[in-house]
């Protein structure tokens, strides 16, 4: 039995094979192709020839990609959303795509509509639904869009009438029309909720196209009895008709792959961890192996939402960060020459000074051609160094919970240029594998399910509250791929509303198990 893992970064894809006990067998990395796809096929192709395994014994293939973010940051590839807002006349001063950049609602065609629906912060009725009105609406949408974002008030208490929209528009549209509802995706907040649920709607193309190319890249090399899993930005694994309810949870998959990853190279649950690649470092934190959550709203291509996100800090710094000089002052990046290093670096013969080119003048790497950067300045060397240690020290300060020195795991390709003593850190863990360390957090992860809503302990104790969530989780872990018998609790999280009178709290669960 063998497990397929790859991880597609901006600058570098990578595969690794992993075999029955979770050691690793072959690993490869190749540049990112534009279309990403053949980026793909190539690092599988690499990996099985290099392997030079039975093919017929992979059992599971697990993937890690940045299609969905890729496409919100370039507004590319995005479908015509509508959006059925649940809450008139109450939320009517604020329309839906409010703070919203201009040119993505042109790509999301902007149609939306506030209808008769919604509850109370305390779960009363606030408005009820009026079919009639939502059929009317649907006859008017027919053609002008590929996907429906439905979003209620307080659907964070109760859901029922945005499952009640959703049964009416798969018997206008199909029961294959895509569909989201805001509460299965964000936490409190209708706006940066809606915003979340928008975002989702729209990438449904985007992972369809995905998964699809996955597949049938897998398919070309001989590979078709396996179990395909996408990777969430939990850390988690989920199956392609999970990802295909919830593509926004892929985003920012990259660097959870790599924490994962960090935590099962160096065996260590707690810790801090930095990935290099070649355009960005990603920092991030780990508790109890898993990667911690972000706990503030995030935005995502310029727009605000709060949906499920990890706690990471991106820097403008990688293998490929550009390195220049104006005049006394040092810059590094935050541009990189990405997936073309090896054409444009010094020490591979071109005519850009990079991170890289520096590593390898002060004997940090050896790679490329060593005599192609003797002529830097030593003194210069140790000044750039000097100036890669400042930006990290700042990111890595802005994610420390205390003054303390911390440990910091150091993974991915791009970790060559990190220097061997950081102000901040006591250790600085290296692996031998460090380099495909998100391909490993892919292929070694476990299926989550994770359920958050705000419940009434005076209405309903806490005990029942407690259950109802967790199985209302592993019904969601069951969904994404997990086996239901493997699956255990991991993490409870109890908010209480100081605004409401009856001791509400926003209860957040999440449960593990083991892939099918």
């Amino acid at each position: 039995m063998y497990k397929i893992g790859i991880d597609v970064g901006g600058t570098n894809t990578d595969a690794i094979l992993l075999d029955h006990n979770s050691q690793l067998i072959y690993s490869v990395k190749s540049p990112t192709s534009l279309d990403i796809k053949t980026g793909i096929e190539k690092s599988l192709q690499q990996l099985l020839e290099g392997a030079n395994i039975d093919k017929t014994k992979i059992t599971h293939a697990m993937l890690g990609t940045t299609q969905c973010t890729n496409a919100i940051v370039e507004r590319k590839k995005l479908a015509k959303v509508g959006v059925i807002r649940l809450g008139y006349p109450a939320t009517a001063s604020v329309l839906p795509y409010t703070a919203w950049p201009a040119d993505m609602i042109d790509k999301l065609s902007g149609n939306y509509a506030i209808a008769h629906g919604g509850y109370e912060y305390d779960g009363q009725l606030l408005s009820a639904l009026d079919q009639q009105e939502i059929t009317k609406l649907l006859e008017e949408w027919r053609g002008q869009v590929e996907s429906i974002a439905i979003v209620g008030v307080f659907s964070s208490i109760k859901n029922d009438q945005e499952l009640q929209v959703r049964e009416w528009i798969q018997e206008v549209y199909g029961e294959e029309f895509p569909i989201s509802c805001s509460s299965l995706i964000g936490s409190v907040g209708l706006i940066e909720r809606e915003n979340a649920t928008i975002l989702n709607a729209a990438l449904c193309k985007v992972i369809e196209t995905t998964t699809q190319g996955f597949v049938q890249a897998l398919q070309a090399e001989g590979i078709f009895d396996v179990e395909v899993y996408l990777c969430q930005n939990d850390g988690t694994l989920m199956s392609i008709d999970y990802a295909k309810q919830f593509p926004i949870l892929t985003i920012a998959c990259g660097p959870t792959n790599s924490i994962r990853g960090a935590s099962y190279l160096s065996q260590i649950q707690n810790t801090m961890v930095l990935d290099v690649g070649g355009t960005t470092s990603d920092i991030g934190v780990l508790q109890d192996g898993f990667p911690r959550e972000s706990s503030v709203a995030v935005e995502v291509g310029d727009i605000r939402t709060n949906f499920r996100m990890p706690d990471i800090i991106s820097v403008g710094l990688g293998g490929g960060s550009i390195v220049r000089v104006n005049g006394n002052i040092i810059t590094v990046g935050p541009d990189s020459v990405g997936y073309k290093i090896s054409e444009e670096a010094l020490v591979f013969g071109g005519s850009t000074l990079t991170t890289t080119d520096i590593a390898v003048r002060l004997g940090l790497a050896d790679v490329g051609d060593s005599t192609l950067v003797a002529h830097i300045d030593e003194a210069f060397a140790k000044a750039v160094q000097e100036e890669i240690s400042s930006l990290l020290e700042q990111a890595i300060d802005k994610m420390k919970t205390s003054s303390e020195d911390v440990s910091l795991v150091l993974v991915g390709g791009g970790g060559i240029i990190v220097p061997e003593k950081i102000r901040g850190v006591s250790t600085i863990v290296k692996s031998e594998y460090g380099g495909v360390a998100n391909a490993i957090g892919a292929s070694i992860a476990q299926i989550s399910g994770q359920y958050e809503q705000i419940y009434i302990y005076s209405k309903e104790p806490r005990e029942e509250s407690l259950k109802d969530a967790q199985n209302k989780a592993v019904k969601q872990a069951v969904l994404a791929g997990a086996l239901e018998g493997t699956i255990e609790l991991v993490e409870v999280e109890e908010t209480p509303l100081a605004y409401h009178p009856e001791n509400a709290t926003r209860l957040k669960v999440k449960v593990v198990g083991k892939m099918v």
